[in-house]
């Protein structure tokens, strides 16, 4: 047997994929013949032709990105076992979790996911917590302090017996009562436990009434107000737990998530200056109590620290709606181009559920490594500010030369100076440093980009943060567990699903027009090309907007116009495009049904796919583009989540699973699509019905498309009828008919030309 201390903490595994290497590839081979028919049949056909070709030059690019990115897929193996018996003594971790309104994101939720962090296998003394409120919510303050109070039942009770979901309100909702078979101790503390958590839902219902539940926390305007620092917990047995809400002031920036991400960092460093980093979003509770040790067997099984600066989970979730109406559990994406991520440089940090090396994110560079002497007092106040003690706790993480800390209380005046608003100014967090000292710190950091922390000027912090990670040459690991390590709640209307794609649209587009993009950051820095792609991909998602909403509006366009873009029924070439039509939608349905998913939910992705993109992502490139010309600045939206009233249910909406509207413009697009395909299948069909049967064969096609593009759109059809907010409102029908009517008109015209 292998000696224990020599074994491999983790392994990487190929992945096979030959079988469906080759049918990517014919894929690959039927869109550039498709392109190469375009091309050579524009005298024949014109415009549409010349239309298709440009759109489908999009999708063919859009295709290779995704083809570099599962290319070469890459599934990893920790062993934390192996970990515990290598390492006498662990490092340090500092979990962060924020939240910015307790409306929107309730209380209960944001304090299972805090108790499901305080409760993983890992030494409590090696833990600490930081819950940054940006609502500044005495409810969110007054939940934590009870919270905190339970924790200290629920922690034992979850070790002593290895409770495997340790978050109270899905353990008590998917776990029925005590058996017989369960000792009377167990069965006795289960219904005390039970009975603890009951009551701390219940204060927290009933402070949501009270306009000042807390005495010691008076209520104030969330946007104007000091820094506020409140240490929880620091005892023995339980992780230490801290409370902040960053100073705000108006016409201060505060720069959303990213603001709150460096406030907490700051915080921490003064108090723990963990040399890790956890980060989870309010809503996303730890599955796997595991879930340190797995990311620890990354950090410390590496051979050199450059490959492994971040390790990111992927976002997975709870009571999901069947079959996945709105296509936002994400389920593929996740299974096929997280490994593909993998074996290129790594995945793309995701915002939430990821483990950070501390000095990373202090903008060391992979290929230097600082000694105390090298870091001048000058040097440490222009990059991480005044403040004396965030210097040294800036040097003890850059030199790896960590000392012990003391109590958290002594260091309490200090961190509400680096959570002031105005701490930022002439530092180095977010953005780049004053050039004034760029060449004399080169010299020093050895960096490329000069920036601390979380990166700022886009809704997109996390893919940004990541990216410069990147580009500085450091890769990234991706980790799954069985069970999944995080779970959280996955919007359940389709509004809210719209908002927050848009949300990301806009964000990633922010990225990809600004300086920073991933095609800089190969030219300029270390970012690898295949990685570049890969960014590329997800970057351009509000790009593809254009293309897709013209070629949802080309077959009709055709009918009604009576011109053509494919090739007619009796001509060899209708292979090709009926060939990509099939092998594609067969191909992405394999892929559904390869991880035990059913056709519907395939079908559910594919016609959401096509409703965000003509829509959410449309909105997205047009706030952009207003934003680049200096017309609007783009507003950050939160998405609302589900709340849990007691330990055993979960408050399901009444419209899950139903396609809901509102007044939003947001619906205009979809409702437009609907309406001109509709148009176009009535003069098709009267066209085909009036016509010789030889006619009738040269609109098939087009006739076909309309019909696909239609049944994406089904939705909006149930909506023209509808009652209530299942129905669109009247106002954006009257604006998507007219729309509709001067898209006909212009067909018209065009046919008369």
């Amino acid at each position: 047997m292998a000696n224990q201390s020599s074994l491999p903490l983790y392994e990487r595994v190929n992945l096979k994929n030959s079988k469906f290497q080759a049918v990517e590839l014919l894929l690959l081979f039927l869109l550039f013949s498709l392109l190469t028919f375009h091309f050579l049949s524009l005298k024949q056909y014109g415009t549409p032709a010349l239309i298709a070709f440009l759109c489908e030059s999009f999708f063919t690019f859009k295709w290779i990105l995704v083809l570099n990115i599962k290319w070469n897929q890459i599934k990893c193996m920790e062993y934390p076992d192996r970990l515990l018996k290598q390492k006498t003594e662990l490092p340090a971790v500092d979990m962060f979790v924020t939240t910015a309104d307790a409306e929107l994101e309730p209380p209960i939720l944001t304090m299972n996911t805090i108790l499901s962090l305080l409760a993983v296998n890992y030494p409590v003394e090696r833990l600490a917590c930081y819950i940054s409120d940006d609502g500044a919510s005495p409810l969110t303050y007054y939940a934590l302090v009870e919270t905190s109070k339970f924790a200290k039942i629920w922690l034992p009770f979850c070790k002593k017996y290895d409770i495997s979901v340790r978050a109270p309100f899905r353990y008590f909702a998917t776990s029925s009562k005590p058996s017989q078979e369960d000792s009377f101790e167990f069965q006795q503390e289960w219904k005390m436990v039970k009975d603890k958590y009951e009551l701390l839902c219940q204060k927290i219902e009933d402070a949501s009434t009270t306009s000042a539940p807390c005495i010691d926390f008076p209520e104030m305007d969330k946007k104007n107000h000091p820094a506020i620092v409140k240490i929880i917990a620091e005892e023995e047995g339980m992780p230490h737990l801290v409370y902040i809400s960053r100073e705000k002031r108006p016409k201060k920036p505060h720069h959303f998530k990213a603001g709150a991400m460096n406030a907490l960092t700051r915080v921490s460093g003064l108090m723990t200056n963990a040399p890790f980093i956890l980060n989870v979003d309010c809503d996303m509770y730890v599955n796997n109590p595991q879930v340190i040790l797995h990311a620890m067997c990354m950090f410390l099984g590496v051979d050199n620290e450059r490959d492994c600066a971040f390790v990111q989970f992927p976002q997975e979730f709870y009571d999901g709606i069947k079959d996945d109406p709105f296509g936002n559990q994400y389920v593929v994406l996740v299974k096929f181009l997280g490994h593909g991520l993998a074996g290129i440089q790594g995945p793309m940090y995701g915002g939430t559920n990821c483990f950070h090396r501390r000095k990373v994110i202090y903008g060391l560079s992979p290929d230097h490594n600082i000694t105390t002497g090298e870091l001048s007092d000058l040097d440490l106040r222009r990059k991480f500010g005044k403040s004396s003690m965030m210097k040294v706790s800036a040097a003890e993480i850059l030199s790896v030369s960590p000392s012990s800390k003391g109590a958290l209380s002594s260091f309490v005046e200090d961190a509400h100076c680096v959570a002031g608003c105005d701490y930022e100014y002439g530092t180095c967090w977010g953005h780049r440093g004053t050039l004034a000292f760029l060449y004399k710190i080169s010299i020093k950091f050895s960096l490329n980009q000069y920036y601390v922390g979380w990166r700022y000027g886009s809704q997109a912090e996390d893919v940004l943060t990541g990216l410069e990670i990147h580009r500085k040459g450091w890769r990234s690991m991706h980790c799954t567990t069985d069970p999944a390590s995080f779970l959280g709640c996955a919007p359940s209307t389709g509004p809210d699903t719209m908002i927050q794609t848009k949300r990301w649209a806009t964000g990633l587009l922010e990225v990809l027009f600004s300086s920073k993009s991933p095609i800089t950051a190969t030219i300029n820095g270390n970012l690898q090309f295949r990685q570049c792609l890969a960014y590329m991909w997800v970057l351009s998602w509000g790009l593809w907007s254009i293309p897709e909403l013209v070629y949802s509006l080309l077959p009709a366009y055709c009918i009604i116009s009576g011109s053509h873009f494919l090739p007619e029924t009796y001509e060899p070439a209708i292979v090709i495009p009926v060939a990509v039509f099939l092998i594609g939608n067969i191909y992405t349905l394999s892929e559904y049904l390869r991880i035990g998913l059913c056709t519907r939910a395939w079908w559910n992705n594919q016609r959401i796919a096509r409703i965000n993109c003509t829509s959410s992502w449309l909105f997205a490139l047009s706030t952009v583009f207003m934003k680049l010309i200096g017309l609007s600045e783009s507003a950050f939206v939160l998405t609302a989540k589900n709340a849990t009233t007691n330990s055993d249910e979960v408050v399901m909406n009444k419209d899950d699973g139903k396609f809901t509207f509102n007044e939003s413009p947001i619906f205009l697009p979809g409702t437009t699509i609907l309406l001109v395909n509709l148009t176009a299948l009535l003069f098709g069909i009267v066209g085909f019905l009036a016509t010789t049967p030889h006619s009738n064969e040269v609109r098939i096609g087009e006739l076909l498309c309309t019909l696909w593009v239609f049944l994406y759109f089904w939705v909006f059809f149930k909506g023209l009828y509808g009652k209530g907010k299942y129905g669109i409102p009247s106002l954006t029908i009257l604006k998507s008919g007219v729309l509709a009517l001067m898209f006909t008109h212009f067909c018209k015209l065009s046919e008369k030309a």
